[in-house]
């Protein structure tokens, strides 16, 4: 979702092939160390990026941030509830029935996703949902350029979590959009951070 709004600004996506948290923070710690890296992320993905950045200061050269789900522990964020049911409906009826609720770009997305896990998606989806987001006195040390994007009718992913991990980030430009104007979307969070910049 991202290779396009990044080739436009002359940028090379790197996407490794994970399934786990664990997998995907040893992908960042195993990415080129020759010149800092601009990492990013939707959702899980998002706290993900911003916790290896957090961790690795003078390796990150920027965020790019999508659909931050919450700050610190989940509690009982809508994201981490949405996770751990999506969870049970698989094991218990399958991946076709937890598919079942999504309609248009997002039953597209998760189907595509989902499917990519294979016998691991209900562990990584309990895994998402315990596990943590950077706190916001974490996330106001990071002084590098980030752009974020939160939906305003997103009830998974409050803009409230996405408003104030652009207030504690010094250098974040934060963008709007809706559910149904989502796709286009990260287009404009590359732009907020090329604005950061």
């Amino acid at each position: 979702m991202f290779t396009e709004p990044l080739s436009q600004v002359g940028a090379v996506l790197t996407a490794p092939c994970v399934r786990t948290l664990s997998e995907r923070l040893t992908a960042l710690e195993n990415a080129p160390a020759s010149h800092p890296i601009v990492v990013g992320g939707v959702s899980l993905g998002a706290h993900v990026a911003a916790r290896w950045a957090v961790a690795n200061p003078d390796r990150c050269a920027g965020l790019i941030l999508a659909l931050p789900a919450w700050t610190g522990a989940p509690h009982e964020a809508p994201a981490a509830l949405a996770a751990k049911a999506s969870a049970q409906i698989v094991r218990t009826q399958g991946l076709t029935t937890a598919l079942a609720g999504t309609t248009g770009w997002l039953h597209d997305e998760l189907t595509r996703a989902w499917h990519g896990y294979g016998d691991q998606l209900v562990p990584h989806l309990e895994e998402a949902a315990e596990s943590l987001a950077p706190t916001l006195d974490e996330l106001k040390s990071l002084d590098v350029p980030t752009g974020i994007v939160g939906c305003t009718d997103d009830p998974v992913h409050p803009i409230a979590v996405a408003r104030a991990w652009a207030e504690a980030i010094p250098r974040a430009v934060l963008v709007t959009t809706t559910l149904n104007a989502y796709p286009h979307a990260l287009g404009r969070a590359v732009q907020a951070w090329q604005q950061a910049r």
